[in-house]
């Protein structure tokens, strides 16, 4: 994979090594003369800042950067965005980094044309009001580009942001479709000085959206099938990527399954994100790191629901026990090979708050809704005390 790929499913995506090339030409076809680059503080020192801001140097493109961005974003850091967006008088935004950086740009994407939008958009008003995209009011975004830096989330191929009421502690998705990105940048090259245990944790997050797409309950066979092969491919560069960052196949790779997980989750996620929204938002731990902990606990709960179409797939990724328990085995051992912990407790956690979790989880209808089977609040206080204790059911870790 080391040419330059063109698509445009849902929106217009440069592929490959060096497609950061394409970001100035966008820009002017986009109209953008005064954009606001979003990222986070960390990445301030990092060569995919310099990069970028070179290339928009190079190509004489005005910007300003702004980087007060929390690694789970939150509703305050995007007011704060709004307001440099318009002191700025930014015409457009510019989004660089992983989930956090592209959430805070959508959000202040919208809340800069529509104050009351984070709460107009809201995923329980969005369900109440509008059922197709088609019903949406036209609010006329400004413009948005995304450059991916980590292969997780997802972030950029989506009309969602996630983001973080503080006072609950508790996380909001907001939904328009104008927050889908007009032109989506992936660059290996970008994602090539990211840590091995930030490359497993991202990954992680790819996989699981991939598996909670296939498993949801909703029909959407287009989604279903890419599901599949975004499995597929992680299943052959995730580990390459974490033992070689400068292995660009493996790092294109990811890339494109990460991207791909957005349009596989317009079928839904499940009982993993529907745990790991609220365990983010209340102990500030990395989504995608709780996501990989939680994965098989919430497989093991949905087992008799889904081993049908686990066994399915687990043929076409040529396991060699092609069954539930085989998948489960390769997710076991994957984790294992990446490092991650095997359960909560390694990452701080206790289960003392098991009952709040469970009715955050069962509340989280942006997820819980379309969980592989139906899960009652004390369905999910029960998976999160056993995530915590390490309990997979007779399954040796």
């Amino acid at each position: 994979m080391s040419a330059l790929h063109y698509w445009n499913y849902p929106t217009e995506i440069f592929c490959g090594p060096g497609a950061l090339e394409s970001l100035a030409q966008r820009c002017t076809l986009l109209g953008m003369r005064n954009p606001l680059l979003v990222t986070d503080p960390g990445m301030l020192g990092l060569e995919p800042f310099a990069l970028l801001k070179s290339h928009l140097t190079q190509a004489d493109i005005v910007f300003s950067v702004f980087s007060d961005v929390a690694s789970n974003p939150s509703m305050a850091d995007v007011a704060h965005g709004v307001a440099a967006f318009k002191a700025g008088r930014h015409d457009s935004l510019i989004a660089l980094g992983g989930g956090s950086a592209m959430d805070a740009a959508k959000g202040i994407s919208l809340a800069a044309v529509d104050a009351r939008g984070l709460e107009r958009f809201e995923w329980s008003q969005v369900m109440a009001h509008y059922p197709t995209l088609a019903d949406f009011p036209r609010l006329g975004l400004p413009p948005l580009i995304a450059l991916p830096t980590t292969a997780g989330t997802g972030s950029e191929l989506g009309r969602e942001a996630v983001l973080t009421q503080t006072e609950q502690n508790i996380k909001r998705v907001i939904s328009h479709p104008e927050l889908l990105p007009a032109t989506v940048i992936l660059d290996p090259l970008l994602t090539r000085g990211l840590p091995p245990a930030l490359t497993a944790a991202t990954g992680m997050d790819a996989l699981t959206h991939h598996i909670e797409a296939f498993c949801s309950p909703l029909y959407h066979p287009m989604s279903s099938g890419v599901a599949v092969e975004g499995i597929r491919l992680i299943r052959q560069h995730l580990v390459d990527a974490c033992e070689d960052g400068q292995n660009m196949g493996a790092r294109e790779g990811m890339l494109i399954a990460s991207a791909m997980a957005a349009v596989a989750f317009q079928k839904g996620l499940g009982g993993v994100h529907a745990l790991a929204h609220p365990l983010g938002a209340r102990y500030h731990k990395h989504h995608g790191l709780l996501n990989a902990i939680l994965l098989p606990y919430v497989l093991i709960a949905n087992r008799e629901t889904i081993s049908v179409d686990i066994g399915r797939l687990a043929r076409y990724l040529e396991l060699e026990q092609p069954d539930f328990e085989g998948f489960l085995a390769w997710v076991l051992v994957l984790r294992k090979r990446l490092g991650i912990p095997h359960s909560l407790s390694e990452i701080g956690l206790d289960a003392g708050a098991a009952d709040w979790v469970g009715e955050q989880a069962l509340a989280d209808i942006s997820s819980s809704d379309t969980n592989a089977c139906a899960l009652d609040a004390a369905d999910y206080s029960q998976i999160f005390r056993n995530a915590v204790q390490g309990v997979l059911q007779g399954v040796q870790a």
